[in-house]
């Protein structure tokens, strides 16, 4: 697909870090306001379709989210999503799949934490959580495992902190899967659990087809994204693997990558 092709979709998702924000100076470009309120000028549903939790989204990403007036937030990838601040549909993991996680990763001495609605736990720390968690700008609530709770509320994710070769031998339960985002941590979910699942799960709320929407993203939590949207934007700082996946290549979220797109694809006027 080139870009002249393109078609206005009906409705876009936008992931949020390296992509609408610029995640190491903690600020979104100048462009994306006013791109995205343009957009919804031309009747475009706008939507944040993110790894974060709603507790752990930045101010600046919140501030974008009442200004322009972005209704839907998938977010967790697809585990809880929300249309005007109420739960839409959500994706809990149950309690066994949480404690046999943990148990995997207890067992090799792997730091975890893990994420419900609004805010990120952890038992114990790492030089891995600290880097990865701090690049994010995270700080995750200590918590004693043995006297709390930890099933009061749902889990929605987990995050471990490992290098991809600690984790080559490493062997999960069945039904549960990874997806890297840092070069010391990962996502633990649901196996059927991604942005695509509750991407879909929208459309068909809203009757709209698959190929009425896009994406922009730029991480390998995008791919399934990618995989089921009429037109996949990656962002020119993106994983290559997202990059080969997408149909089209913006500039880099710090070059005004979104803004420059929208126009080049005549998505905005």
């Amino acid at each position: 697909m080139t870009d002249q092709q393109a078609a206005r979709p009906k409705i876009i998702f936008f992931d949020i870090d390296d992509t609408l924000y610029i995640k190491d100076e903690q600020r979104i470009p100048k462009s994306v306001q006013g791109a995205l309120m343009a957009l919804k000028k031309q009747g475009v549903i706008l939507a944040i379709a993110t790894g974060r939790s709603l507790g752990i989204i930045p101010k600046p990403i919140r501030q974008l989210i009442d200004t322009v007036g972005i209704e839907y937030l998938l977010t967790m990838n697809g585990q809880y999503n929300q249309y005007q601040n109420q739960l839409l549909f959500d994706h809990p993991l149950t309690p066994e799949q949480v404690i046999s996680i943990f148990d995997v990763f207890d067992e090799r001495q792997i730091a975890t934490a893990y994420m419900t609605k609004s805010e990120v736990y952890h038992f114990a720390d790492s030089d891995y959580l600290r880097s990865a968690l701090g690049s994010l700008n995270i700080r995750p609530i200590l918590v004693d495992r043995h006297s709390t709770n930890i099933l009061n509320e749902p889990i929605y994710q987990i995050l471990a902190f490992y290098t991809e070769q600690q984790g080559m031998d490493l062997r999960l339960p069945k039904g549960i899967k990874t997806t890297r985002w840092h070069a010391n941590a990962v996502d633990v979910l649901d196996v059927r659990s991604s942005k695509a699942r509750a991407i879909e799960q929208l459309l068909t709320k809203l009757n709209i087809k698959p190929q009425d929407a896009a994406a922009f993203g730029d991480g390998l939590n995008d791919l399934e994204m990618f995989d089921l949207v009429g037109t996949a934007i990656a962002m020119g700082n993106a994983h290559p693997k997202t990059k080969q996946a997408a149909d089209i290549i913006a500039p880099r979220h710090d070059e005004d990558g979104i803004a420059q797109i929208l126009d080049t694809l005549e998505w905005i006027t």
